[in-house]
């Protein structure tokens, strides 16, 4: 089982990461901790209610040759929160092949609801990209959760011309894993994209 302790945190500076804790404050869902180092930024448009909502965004639109950003988020019990992007997560194009990479650790205490919904990642052509999420939830948590990408700037007639595209997402229950889901597109393996 892969705990949170072996996923590797950003190193260095706190460059590109961002964390976000939300309480029970007065009978309501309330954030108590947001803070971001850029390029990573929170947008919290309710920051208390029976739900809190939370959107993350990136200073520049989307990630550049070989960023790195990781979001920590800790709900506490019996409360709710919405996490979504403001708008689809952007890799640009590198010719270089810099791997860029996301990481998300959640902890969902008992009780709580984490709707989980960002907007597809948008992989363009020449990027490489790597995407891992963690969520630990205690007994009585649950989880809604979205992860999608698209076939790249189809517009533009990219269409799965990205280098390299991973993601992975894993689920522990009460410190038992209940879901392991991994995807990897790479030309290096021999997927092939399209140019129409």
């Amino acid at each position: 089982m892969l705990l949170a302790s072996e996923i590797p945190p950003v190193t260095g500076s706190p460059a590109g990461r961002a964390q976000l804790t939300v309480q029970r404050v007065a009978g309501q869902s309330a954030i108590t901790a947001a803070q971001s180092h850029s390029p990573m930024k929170l947008l919290t448009p309710r920051a208390r209610g029976e739900s809190v909502w939370t959107y993350t965004s990136s200073f520049g639109g989307g990630l550049v040759a070989g960023d790195q950003t990781q979001l920590d988020l800790e709900l506490g019990a019996e409360t709710k929160c919405f996490l979504g992007t403001q708008a689809s997560t952007k890799v640009y194009r590198n010719p270089a092949a810099k791997l860029c990479t996301h990481t998300t650790m959640a902890r969902v205490g008992a009780g709580s609801l984490l709707v989980f919904a960002p907007d597809p990642v948008q992989a363009f052509a020449e990027s490489a990209y790597r995407q891992t999420q963690h969520f630990e939830l205690q007994v009585g948590a649950g989880l809604v959760l979205l992860d999608w990408y698209t076939a790249g700037r189809t517009a533009r007639g990219e269409r799965w011309q990205f280098s390299r595209l991973e993601s992975r997402n894993e689920v522990v229950l009460a410190g038992r894993r209940i879901l392991w889901d991994a995807i990897r597109l790479d030309a290096r393996s021999g997927f092939q994209g399209t140019a129409h």
